[in-house]
């Protein structure tokens, strides 16, 4: 469903070598593409593909911590963590509103999801066990986020690059809170350690899948860095951040499960073991521990919450009538 009109529906129309090589030239000088700018129809399939996951993986990323907000141990954790999955929340309506500039309907964004259609990051098809695996998510799973993320604030696409400058500054305090979780359990009882390593080698593995599939592997790649939306590969973002993560894990006194872990002084990088691949293409598939659940409470959630779309819009065409009919006293 098409919502923006010509401008959006003069990019499907059939490509033109040298308006494709102008569109090439902004690009490489660093231009922003704007809404109401020409831009080629791969291009746009592109960005709603990679914004529109985006945006899911924010809804749906709600659930796992969202189950863990009446069990935090204090008050003061409930609140953090509600504060957190409200963030969330707030991120996947600016990703939404980023997607209709593109001329896509949020509506059918949500269906898609509903049907199976788009997917969502397979990091949040794992359960959340333990109150350490809400320390975990933070430092890790938001750790990856923001490495993932903070590249995209110089995105080609000037919607998409505003909304992530916003969200990467709250995803920061996401990980630091997960990271300050992870501080007190490692420095508590031998059970609150022991439930701390149990976390880390449970989500150590599927948190580097999240940054999708090696290099070699990758549909998608080539294009979006030629088009400057995204800045690095998936090999580059993810070794950064195992540089970044491995010795904030062994300051927390933890292991990683992978016993080819090791610092390579030449390179300066840690090396980490083979990541098992058809793990990742099973939960991406939608044989993963949690991947029906998920989707089963999204649909229930979309399907408890027609009643207030509906009152909305209701009220947004009362009000659209009211003014209208305003508008034309004024001109009696």
């Amino acid at each position: 469903m098409y919502t923006q009109g010509l401008n959006t529906r003069e990019a499907a129309a059939p490509g033109d070598p040298a308006r494709e090589a102008r569109f090439q030239a902004r690009i490489d000088a660093e231009t922003k593409i704007e809404p109401n700018d020409w831009m080629p129809e791969a291009y746009r399939r592109t960005l709603v593909r990679q914004i529109a996951q985006h945006a899911h993986s924010e809804i749906v990323g709600m659930l796992p911590e969202g189950n863990w907000i009446t069990r935090a141990p204090s008050l003061k954790r409930k609140a953090a963590l509600l504060a957190k999955v409200q963030d969330e929340g707030g991120h996947g309506l600016y990703l939404y509103a980023a997607a209709e500039t593109l001329g896509v309907a949020r509506e059918d964004l949500v269906e898609a999801l509903l049907a199976g259609k788009q997917k969502y990051s397979s990091i949040f098809n794992y359960p959340t066990l333990t109150w350490a695996d809400i320390g975990v998510i933070g430092w890790l799973v938001d750790g990856a986020a923001i490495m993932n993320q903070i590249p995209l604030c110089r995105c080609s696409f000037g919607p998409y690059a505003r909304a992530m400058i916003r969200i990467c500054k709250e995803e920061s305090f996401h990980q630091r809170q997960g990271y300050e979780i992870m501080v007190t359990l490692s420095r508590g009882t031998s059970e609150q350690k022991a439930m701390a390593q149990d976390a880390l080698n449970r989500w150590w593995w599927p948190v580097l899948m999240m940054f999708g599939p090696s290099d070699k592997e990758s549909q998608h790649t080539d294009m979006a860095m030629r088009w400057k939306i995204k800045r690095f590969t998936n090999d580059e973002l993810r070794q950064k951040f195992v540089d970044a993560t491995v010795p904030q894990g062994h300051y927390l006194g933890l292991k990683f499960p992978d016993p080819k872990l090791k610092f390579d002084d030449a390179t300066g990088h840690w090396e980490f073991g083979d990541i098992d691949w058809s793990e990742f293409k099973r939960v991406i598939a939608g044989d993963g521990p949690c991947n029906r659940e998920r989707i089963k409470a999204r649909r229930a959630a979309h399907n408890d919450g027609a009643w207030v779309r509906e009152a909305a819009l209701a009220f947004a065409e009362k009000r659209r009538a009211r003014a209208q009919g305003t508008m034309q006293v004024a001109a009696e």
